[in-house]
């Protein structure tokens, strides 16, 4: 990336933004020719369909020579609805804070093609488009070019990528309750009761319950449906339900997506393929807020990591049921 250049760029969009071209001048620097543009990733971590990776698209033209007229971005594979490039242009206050400054009319999306003409007259704006990963991007590759054209006629392009795009998938926010919805399907990432269950047989991994029992630190556990009797005390499985699922269980990995962090790490694709289950328990018990379960289908299908956002009792202000726990899941499909 060209830091110097966008710089100079960015520098000179936070005089002209809030007026028009004809109340600001551009100094003029050599390596800025009749009509520049820069841009660069500004999302952090795994790209993950169903997610936005968001990009910052910087464009001036010195005010004698022209005004800018239209920006537009091409994905190599079509995004997901909810894609589409800003029609406003952004500068940082003097307090730090993101202020908009509306350039064009609302973006046009077609296909692959996210357009904005613009509205006012400008020789400086940055753009913010938002890529909506899609499913039929998972495991490939995709690239952007970025290009502008102005009213003199030149237009010039910027391309960024490629960018890999994860093959796992993620689910937010599954509840499960002791005695009802307490039957977990790695393959569907969903919870069932006792009589969908039944239905489901082969696919269930995990039976979630809480249990109170005297000397024994219990309380939250996930367990496989196939571990002893003693770790799924007053269980009565449906039929079917049999798989002796392997449970590695973890503190301290608190995921920036499944926590919603805004600092932190990822777990990533190449996470899921280092894992050794062998040895591994079939049960997991005293499951705490912010502790975490790694997890492999009976038939090695599937590898997840799930991270516990919240049990209840032990939250100290719960959104859940009682005897209940919120948790948030990365999958990874191994074959």
């Amino acid at each position: 990336m060209k830091y110097s250049k966008l710089i100079y760029l960015v520098s000179v969009l936070t005089l002209a933004f809030v007026t028009s071209c004809s109340d600001n001048e551009i100094p003029s620097q050599e390596s800025v020719s009749d009509l520049s543009n820069d841009g660069y990733k500004r999302s952090l971590g795994p790209n993950v369909a169903g997610l936005d990776m968001e990009f910052v698209y910087a464009m001036a033209i010195p005010q004698s020579v022209g005004k800018i007229v239209s920006a537009k971005v091409e994905a190599s594979i079509a995004g997901a609805d909810g894609t589409y490039l800003e029609h406003r242009s952004y500068y940082t206050d003097q307090s730090g804070a993101d202020q908009p400054v509306t350039v064009g009319n609302p973006c046009v999306t077609s296909g692959a093609k996210s357009e904005v003409t613009f509205s006012v007259d400008t020789c400086a704006a940055t753009l913010r488009y938002y890529y909506r990963i899609p499913e039929d991007a998972k495991g490939k590759q995709v690239n952007f070019t970025f290009s502008a054209k102005a009213s003199n006629g030149k237009e010039v392009t910027y391309k960024l990528g490629p960018y890999d795009i994860c093959k796992m998938d993620m689910k937010l926010d599954v509840v499960l309750t002791d005695g009802e919805k307490c039957y977990f399907s790695l393959a569907d990432m969903a919870a069932y009761d006792a009589s969908e269950a039944s239905s489901k047989g082969g696919s269930i991994d995990l039976v979630y319950l809480y249990r109170k029992i005297a000397n024994i630190t219990f309380e939250h556990a996930f367990v496989a449906p196939a571990c002893d009797s003693e770790y799924k005390p007053g269980v009565s499985l449906p039929s079917g339900v049999s798989n002796n699922t392997p449970i590695r269980k973890v503190y301290g990995l608190r995921d920036r997506h499944l926590a919603n962090l805004q600092y932190g790490i990822y777990v990533d694709d190449p996470d899921f393929l280092d894992l050794d289950f062998s040895n591994m328990p079939n049960y997991a018990i005293n499951v705490k807020n912010e502790g975490g379960l790694w997890i492999e289908s009976q038939d090695g299908k599937y590898r997840a990591y799930i991270y516990v956002n919240e049990v209840n009792p032990g939250s100290s202000s719960p959104k859940i049921p009682t005897n209940s726990a919120r948790i948030s899941i990365k999958r990874y499909t191994m074959k």
